[in-house]
């Protein structure tokens, strides 16, 4: 009868230790503000590998991280709002998506770890300071990782696939820090290349089927950057190619899955994944400014054969050989 009461006991005993130590986790939640400039694949994915990376590493959302998702919808000024709305709330960790939100994040706060992704040129930016390269240490609450796509590589790979084409077109946003930079690769690429590069700009989300249309006719085929407010209305880009017959290239698997005809490029799942690694490490107490920033150094070759043949290409064998993935 003793030893049935002590075993009842010693159970009671480890119920409530079970209990106690769960309350006690759950009540340990951390809170990570999410902040984006705009919803299209490229940062969706992004945001999907960074939360991935979080789960793999301990962090279950419900469990023992909250998210605050917030997407500024291509305007500078809800970026500044949102960042704002975080500093007040004193989230655990930021994690800013592209260049504007981030740069309205780090102008706000010294104190509040922030982890970025999908950033062509952190040092450019703003972001890091100038004293800090790639992969080096940033000493203050900033780290993360940079998306500067392989713009040269690009473009070799791009012209070889429609080698008649001499006249390219391109559409970004100017406001955008990445795509002032990525263009101006383009245009080194392009001299090199003894092709034309035709801008057209940009101011928000409504102007881009008009900038494709404005490009039907002038040019022979079409690049586009990693600019955010493109690729919010990417399919109407693509809707002017199929019908106009004009092959499009963009720097992105996401892209590739839309309608352009193919990519060298990265995975933006990827990019996200390796941020959110950074930003387990930062919860576990490690200090962000002692977590190298860098590049994801990672590109492969996606095609899309349904996007040629809407878009009047034929894919060389070689090419489509080399190809990490095919889209029929």
């Amino acid at each position: 009868m003793f030893m049935f009461k002590m075993k009842k006991i010693c159970s009671l005993a480890v119920l409530l230790s079970v209990f106690i130590s769960t309350a006690v986790f759950a009540a340990d939640k951390k809170t990570v503000g999410v902040i984006k400039i705009a919803s299209h694949a490229a940062l969706d994915a992004d945001e999907k590998g960074f939360e991935a990376a979080m789960a793999a590493s301990g962090f279950k959302e419900g469990v023992n991280v909250i998210y605050d998702r917030q997407n500024a919808q291509g305007d500078p000024a809800k970026a500044a709002a949102i960042a704002q709305k975080f500093v007040d709330q004193k989230v655990d960790l930021v994690h800013s998506i592209a260049t504007p939100t981030t740069q309205a994040v780090v102008k706000l706060t010294k104190n509040i770890p922030v982890v970025f992704s999908s950033i062509t040129d952190p040092v450019n930016a703003g972001i890091v300071s100038k004293e800090s390269t790639p992969g080096s240490k940033t000493g203050s609450n900033v780290t993360g990782v940079s998306d500067m796509w392989p713009v040269k590589l690009q473009m070799e790979l791009y012209t070889k696939i429609v080698p008649k084409a001499k006249k390219w077109g391109t559409i970004y946003n100017p406001a955008e820090a990445n795509s002032v930079i990525h263009i101006k690769a383009m245009k080194e690429a392009a001299k090199k290349l003894g092709i034309e590069l035709v801008e057209v700009t940009i101011a928000n989300k409504n102007d881009v089927a008009g900038a494709a249309v404005s490009l039907a006719g002038k040019v022979q085929a079409i690049a586009i950057t990693s600019d955010n407010t493109v690729y919010s209305d990417l399919e109407a880009v693509i809707k002017i190619c199929n019908e106009k017959k004009i092959p499009l290239f963009v720097g992105d698997e996401g892209g590739v899955t839309r309608g352009a005809i193919a990519a060298y490029g990265l995975d933006y799942y990827l990019v996200g994944y390796t941020a959110g690694k950074k930003a387990a490490m930062i919860l576990k107490g490690m200090k962000p400014g002692d977590i190298p920033w860098g590049p994801v150094e990672k590109f492969s070759l996606i095609i899309n054969e349904k996007a040629a043949k809407a878009q009047g290409v034929t894919i060389a064998p070689d090419l489509l050989k080399k190809s990490s993935k095919v889209i029929k």
